[in-house]
């Protein structure tokens, strides 16, 4: 199951992704259009701009916009950012992997080779849809 803040970090890259190209969106309305507490959409557009997904522009006519179009932003991206690696264990995890402390051996581990399918076809989904395709 993914976090809230992942689900609403993609709910409001989705809305984004369908304003005008480069026209700031208010906070206060990509949480209410998509039913979100402002204060924790803020944190969470707050790490999506520094991980380079927004800009943002203060003052009047201010708000956050995507730096590129949702057709280049993968979900895999996001999720990277919001929630961390696309894996169910540390082994197979092809970014942040560690080693099992209970393991001995990978290769006789009796789930490994299964969680390294779960996360192939995880990854088959999530890195070939973008944020235009929510």
């Amino acid at each position: 199951m993914i976090s809230k803040r992942t689900k609403y970090g993609l709910k409001a890259l989705a809305y984004l992704s369908k304003q005008e190209k480069g026209k700031p969106v208010l906070i206060s309305e990509i949480a209410e259009s998509q039913n979100i507490s402002q204060k924790f959409l803020e944190s969470i557009l707050l790490d999506l701009k520094k991980k380079g997904f927004l800009g943002a522009k203060k003052g009047k006519g201010g708000g956050y916009y995507l730096l590129k179009p949702g057709s280049e932003i993968s979900v895999a991206s996001v999720f990277r950012v919001l929630e961390g690696p696309i894996a169910w264990l540390p082994c197979v995890s092809l970014n942040y992997y560690e080693k099992c402390d209970d393991c001995v051996d990978e290769a006789t581990c009796t789930l490994n080779k299964f969680m390294i399918q779960v996360r192939d076809n995880i990854l088959s989904v999530v890195e070939n849809q973008t944020i235009n395709d929510l």
